[in-house]
């Protein structure tokens, strides 16, 4: 029965993925005498943890009932107060944990608090299937820096376009659908200059029933956007990099018009900083969508924790046809990252693929 508790409390964790950045996705279900008395999620940073939110359904029937969560309760006083404290005095008696919480703040004091006060902690459940839940929650936590995910949709050969540069409609409706449920579970997105001269794109989430936009991120070395793109005539937020080659009466047009705009030296953005850059404003996660160039830099920077490809049944050819990785590559297989093969799905006429990068 433990596990199918704490599946239900997965699930209702995963329904809120996309909207609780910086925090963790958090389910949790109460149960007493085996029966459901309290649930809840996580639904938003600074909104009552799902801990909170079961304890207030199950009110005065917590008392010497067993709780079911994916995620060690925090000990610390955040946007909210510890949720730890409040699980002691609702009078759990028995604490069911997936994951045990990497963030510095919390790392096994949570699960110490509620042993201290007498309860019963048994973690480990499920906790692979907690663990992925909360992915770009942990990496963030230990490395400050955001989850990378690379889309790429490609033929059978790996190409994005034809040699003429046609790209539209590579995949099917199905897969681009897909496609924008990835934009809404991101932060923030990622394209070159090249992609927004070529196709003046919105890099925007647009779902049937709505989304979170990404913050839209954009590398241009010597500034060459124009003033009339849509990202930045718009009115959404968007963020450039450039370089000290920008034309500086340039720069400060780009800024008036509300965007953020960082020079970086020399002549490259370098993606490493780009990181780090997002990492200090809470940026949890980066999807790339860039060309086969931007693909490359974040590949020969080791930077990339997922790639989703969708893959249509297309056979384009030509050596000069642009491919979903390009430039300068790297030159020895011992450099060359490995991945796992998570997930795979069928979208109408396309398929799938997820790869996790091996720790």
């Amino acid at each position: 029965m433990n596990e199918t508790y704490m599946k239900l409390a997965i699930e209702l964790a995963g329904a809120a993925a996309g909207q609780t950045s910086p925090n963790p996705l958090v389910g949790c279900v109460i149960v007493k005498q085996g029966e459901v008395i309290g649930m809840g999620a996580h639904l938003k940073a600074g909104e009552k943890h799902a801990e909170r939110h079961a304890l207030a359904m199950a009110g005065e029937k917590a008392a010497g009932a067993e709780m079911y969560v994916t995620l060690e309760p925090c000990s610390h006083t955040g946007r909210t107060p510890p949720c730890a404290d409040a699980v002691v005095e609702a009078g759990i008696k028995k604490v069911y944990i997936g994951s045990v919480d990497p963030d510095s703040r919390v790392a096994g004091k949570g699960i110490q608090k509620l042993q201290n006060a007498g309860i019963e902690v048994v973690t480990g459940v499920m906790k692979e299937e907690a663990d992925s839940l909360n992915r770009i929650f942990f990496h963030y936590a230990v490395n400050k820096k955001p989850y990378v995910t690379l889309k790429m949709a490609t033929s059978i050969d790996g190409k994005i376009a034809t040699v003429d540069g046609e790209s539209q409609w590579i995949t099917g409706t199905a897969a681009r659908l897909d496609g924008h449920k990835l934009r809404h579970l991101h932060d923030a997105i990622l394209v070159g200059i090249e992609t927004v001269l070529a196709d003046n794109p919105s890099l925007t989430t647009r779902l049937p029933q709505g989304g979170k936009n990404p913050l839209r991120i954009v590398l241009d070395s010597r500034l060459r956007v124009s003033k009339e793109a849509t990202v930045i005539k718009d009115g959404g937020e968007t963020w450039i990099f450039t370089t000290e080659q920008a034309d500086t009466e340039k720069v400060e047009e780009i800024r008036a018009a509300g965007v953020k705009l960082t020079v970086v030296p020399g002549f490259r953005v370098p993606v490493e900083e780009v990181l780090i850059k997002l990492g200090e404003a809470e940026i949890t996660s980066l999807l790339v969508e860039g060309g086969g160039t931007i693909h490359d830099s974040f590949l020969r920077a080791g930077i990339l924790n997922e790639i989703v490809h969708y893959s249509a049944p297309l056979l384009i050819g030509g050596n000069s046809a642009p491919q979903a990785v390009s430039g300068q590559g790297l030159s020895r297989l011992a450099e060359v990252p490995r991945y796992n093969l998570a997930a795979t799905e069928i979208l109408g006429d396309d398929m799938k693929h997820v790869y996790y990068r091996k720790e």
